[in-house]
């Protein structure tokens, strides 16, 4: 089997559903994606491994790789998107469409079609000449639980000496990233009529109490934590969706919100958790066990990287652009635990992210395509 061209792979991943989302009946599998991948690399001489996700039924990673030993290069990406709304999108998703010099296609820029971007340029360049391995990691579910990363960086014989995994960011290289934390907390009230409030427990009035206090730690988090060279210098609290009771004539008797944390290199999780519950603390001493504080997802640490790594100044150097900081989080910090230089660098703005009618600037590909190529050269051949 010969690889096909550029534009068959990006128009056939396209064509792949492959969503992970909270919600089971919004998910499925990305054995179609992973299937493609494999074959395409099979074809340029690669030996694949693909293993299912444990626990995740329908869930699989893929490794590839070319050449002996350790070290070498990984490029790494993931295989999921996010759902979309089919009544916002002017295009099919699953369908690459061509229109005003732009590719659309869900996931086209987030990010399935980055394996597009790096078969091609592996294709291009002669076998004979590599001395060094080069590796593809195709993850599963990373819009969601990151269960795929998570499960990859514990993989006994990987050993890359670089990865760069090659989400949207105008291939720019980034260094370093938040964290991300989604929690639900729960309060538990007790139920009644409302024609006697004192009977029961409103929920909606102790989350009021709740809220107070998680503005107080928002306002906390900026002023005592800050790195200048992230846009948003300081963590972040975002209060996300809320909501309880039944009816006008009930006390109402659950009340559940939903926030969003974004901790900063040196800030971990563990520690953010701590201070979610104290602000809570004292509420539940004054109504004992009333609030619970529940990850939604197994919490994702911030990147911690630096601009004096090899692989930064190789990447710097080719792309032309200084290697920046961001605030949204990526699978870095688990590759990171394979013990490579890591750095997040692809195709695509990140503005086009998540976004109705998803695509890729027709103007940017072959500038992207020789960066790639020059990034694998530099470190494989």
């Amino acid at each position: 089997m010969s690889l096909p061209s550029f534009i068959s792979m990006y128009q056939q991943l396209i064509a792949a559903p492959s969503i992970s989302a909270i919600e089971d009946h919004l998910c499925m599998s990305n054995k179609s994606v992973i299937e493609l991948l494999a074959q395409w690399c099979e074809s340029l001489g690669f030996n694949c491994e693909i293993i299912e996700l444990e626990g995740n039924k329908g869930r699989y990673n893929l490794l590839a790789k070319r050449g002996q030993g350790d070290g070498g290069l990984m490029l790494a990406g993931h295989t999921d998107t996010v759902p979309f709304d089919d009544s916002r999108w002017n295009h099919n998703p699953f369908k690459l469409t061509e229109r005003d010099n732009k590719l659309f296609g869900l996931g086209s820029i987030d990010m399935k079609g980055f394996f597009a971007f790096v078969l091609q340029a592996i294709s291009e360049l002669d076998e004979k000449q590599q001395t060094q391995p080069i590796l593809i990691l195709a993850t599963a579910d990373e819009e969601t639980t990151m269960a795929g990363a998570q499960q990859i960086c514990k993989h006994p014989n990987l050993k890359p000496s670089r990865c760069i995994i090659g989400e949207p960011t105008d291939m720019t290289p980034v260094f370093t990233h938040k964290g991300h934390m989604s929690t639900a907390i729960r309060v538990v009230g007790r139920s009644g009529h409302s024609s006697d409030p004192e009977r029961g427990l409103n929920a909606i009035e102790v989350m009021h109490k709740v809220i107070t206090k998680l503005l107080i730690l928002k306002e906390q988090l900026k002023n005592k934590y800050s790195i200048n060279y992230f846009e948003i210098p300081h963590p972040t609290l975002n209060l996300g969706n809320i909501h309880g009771g039944d009816n006008a004539n009930r006390i109402c008797g659950c009340c559940e919100m939903h926030i969003d944390m974004r901790p900063l290199p040196g800030l971990s999780v563990q520690e953010l958790q701590a201070l979610l519950l104290d602000a809570t603390y004292d509420i539940n001493q004054q109504y004992p066990n009333s609030v619970s504080v529940i990850d939604l997802h197994e919490p994702i640490p911030a990147f911690t990287g630096s601009t004096d790594s090899a692989l930064v100044k190789l990447a710097e150097n080719i792309a032309g652009q200084k290697a920046v900081a961001v605030n949204y989080c990526t699978e870095a910090p688990f590759i990171q635990q394979l013990g490579c230089e890591t750095i997040v660098m692809g195709p695509g703005s990140i503005n086009q992210a998540h976004q109705p009618d998803e695509y890729l600037a027709m103007e940017k590909i072959k500038p992207s395509q020789q960066i790639i190529s020059n990034l694998i050269k530099a470190s494989c051949f």
